[in-house]
Parts: C-alpha cells; sequence; structure tokens
C-alpha cells in the first residue's frame, strides 16, 4: 500500500462506520440511523430499544437500550454473530425526543417491527422523524 493510501483509509473507514483498525469490536449486523427532517439533521440521543420476539409469539425480550449518536447513528445494536433468524423490533422514543428540544409531537413513540429471513450479515433499519409523521424502509 502506497504511503499515501493508509491514512485514506482509515478516513474512509471511519466515514462508513468500520470499527476495525481502531481497536474496536466489529461492526454491528444491525444497525439505525434516525434524521430529524423538521431540522434536516440527526436526531442526536434519541433513546431507543432493540426487541426479540420470543416464546412462540408471545413475549417480547427487550436485548438492547442505547441511544443515537451526534450522527443519529446507533452502532452496536447486535454483536457479530448475535442476529438470528426471527422478529425484532426497534422502539423509538419519539416524545422524549421531542420534548427535550420543546416541540409538541403527535406520535409518543415508533415502533419498527421486521423479520430476519436469515442470519443476513448486515440490517440497516433507517428512521425518518418529523413531529407529525415519520417514514422507515429497509436500508443497506
Amino acid at each position: 500500500m502506497s504511503s499515501g493510501a493508509a491514512p485514506r483509509l482509515r478516513s474512509l473507514q471511519r466515514h462508513l462506520g468500520s470499527l476495525e483498525g481502531r481497536g474496536m469490536e466489529p461492526a454491528s449486523p444491525l444497525t439505525t440511523h434516525v434524521l430529524d427532517t423538521a431540522s434536516g439533521l440527526p436526531a442526536q440521543g434519541l433513546c431507543l430499544r432493540l426487541s426479540r420476539l420470543e416464546d412462540h409469539g408471545h413475549q417480547w425480550t427487550e436485548l438492547r437500550t442505547s441511544y443515537t449518536d451526534p450522527d443519529g447513528r446507533c452502532p452496536g445494536l447486535l454483536l457479530p454473530g448475535q442476529m438470528k433468524v426471527g422478529t425484532y423490533k426497534l422502539t423509538f422514543d419519539t416524545e422524549g425526543y421531542w420534548k427535550r428540544r420543546g416541540q409538541a409531537s403527535f406520535y409518543p413513540y415508533v415502533e419498527v417491527v421486521f423479520t430476519v429471513a436469515d442470519e443476513t450479515p448486515k440490517l440497516h433499519v433507517p428512521l425518518l422523524l418529523s413531529p407529525w409523521s415519520y417514514t422507515t424502509y429497509r436500508g443497506s
């Protein structure tokens, strides 16, 4: 590798969210990114919970509680190898997020329920959020 290539590669890895080469755990197989469409900025500090449907579809088991970072992302929702086939739910505390901004809102929380059909190496669930609406989709 040329002498100038290594710094560019590290910069690109940081930009893309890669944790390899920084002494940290590998990237999570499940990520989310929340954008505040009212401000046009990432939704920093939004609390979210990840749960998995267990007990033959009768009980949600909470796997993790986390907060979005300054870029609106939530890294490390699951450890590599931890994502199994099944039904998952991301619950976003939108009421708390808007209250901290002094903004009234319509939805107190947003639940995104999705199915993992195979042990895919990477799944991204973005959320576009305003005080009066939200949109989500399967990202890449």
